[in-house]
């Protein structure tokens, strides 16, 4: 039996624009492997760091990448706006993940956007990040984006067994379809732990649906 195309939702009615609002999912590792990789070797041909030294980076900027995360999809990306354009914006950044969320080709960022996005954050980490360490953080910073967008990926494509992956799973899908304001963090439930967001996907609380 042939296997039939998905139905996307459309965005625009442009077909050039409307190619941008689609990606295939392995195209952000293809893309933003050979950064990091490049990252990493211009950091040590720079300012060669130790073992030691790489894993306290890399558990500082998964933890500064995981708060991102968190507070764009919180505060961004569910921002409640008033005006047509800025509610244009937000169904275009995610509101349209909440209204057909097993699109494929929408569960990973588009390049062009995240590229932009990466522009001013790498300028900010630019003056806050010492020299002898910036490459290497926004490298770790990127591999935790990278963790973030196919954890995504599979929550809503991959059947993710085992605890973690089980949990992980079911938590996201009842940000979708349970208690509204609630579960925000998609790779982990950390600062929703911190910001008083988190809500068992077990809890037998009544769901509100959306």
């Amino acid at each position: 039996m042939a296997k039939t195309e998905y139905k996307s939702i459309r965005l625009f009615k442009s077909d050039f624009w409307e190619s941008f609002s689609h990606i295939n999912p392995i195209t952000p590792l293809i893309f933003w492997t050979p950064v990091c990789v490049f990252l990493l070797s211009k950091s040590q041909m720079n300012n060669a760091l130790s073992l030691q030294e790489n894993f306290n980076v890399a558990v500082v900027a998964l933890l500064v990448w995981s708060l991102t995360e968190y507070t764009m999809h919180r505060f961004l990306f569910h921002y409640e706006a008033k005006g047509p354009m800025g509610k244009r914006f937000i169904y275009l950044f995610h509101g349209i993940h909440h209204d057909d969320p097993q699109d494929p080709t929408r569960l990973v960022f588009p390049i062009l956007p995240a590229v932009l996005l990466m522009i001013p954050i790498f300028s900010f980490f630019k003056a806050v990040v010492p020299d002898r360490f910036l490459f290497s953080f926004t490298a770790y910073f990127l591999m935790g984006y990278l963790c973030y967008d196919y954890i995504h990926y599979a929550t809503h494509h991959w059947p993710m067994k085992g605890p973690i992956g089980k949990f992980l799973r079911t938590y996201h899908l009842k940000h979708h379809h349970g208690e509204k304001g609630l579960r925000y963090g998609v790779s982990n439930p950390l600062w929703d732990l911190v910001f008083g967001t988190y809500l068992s996907p077990y809890s037998k609380k009544k769901q509100d649906k959306r």
